[in-house]
């Protein structure tokens, strides 16, 4: 779906990823909080989750939220690397959704946006 289709709706951020083994772009509706100049997903089944394991191998990305479109980089948060952060994006989830159980994942909009 294209961004001029959608409906601004708070909740949600649309992530379009390159498909690891096909190529082909793909493109989900997901949960997300701000921070930072950064937008935090989380994956509810971790790293068997598709969208993770395309930004574990392609980490450049494409998003929609609050009605602006991002090229951008995606990686998962390391427990042991960004424990602090990890803590506030947790908390942010908690607060926006009740829920926070899952792989975190980080998306980084391109300085030039």
């Amino acid at each position: 779906m294209s961004g001029a289709a959608r409906a601004y709706n708070p909740e949600f951020l649309y992530l379009t990823t390159t498909g690891w083994k096909s190529g082909s772009p793909h493109e989900i509706e997901i949960w997300f909080v701000a921070h930072d100049g950064c937008y935090y997903l989380c994956a509810e089944h971790r790293e068997r989750a598709h969208w993770v394991r395309n930004i574990q191998h392609q980490p450049s990305v494409t998003f929609w939220v609050y009605g602006q479109t991002y090229q951008g980089s995606g990686r998962t948060l390391d427990p042991q690397h960004a424990p602090d952060l990890l803590a506030t994006v947790a908390a942010a989830f908690t607060a926006k959704y009740n829920w926070n159980n899952g792989l975190f994942v980080e998306l980084c909009p391109n300085r030039e946006n």
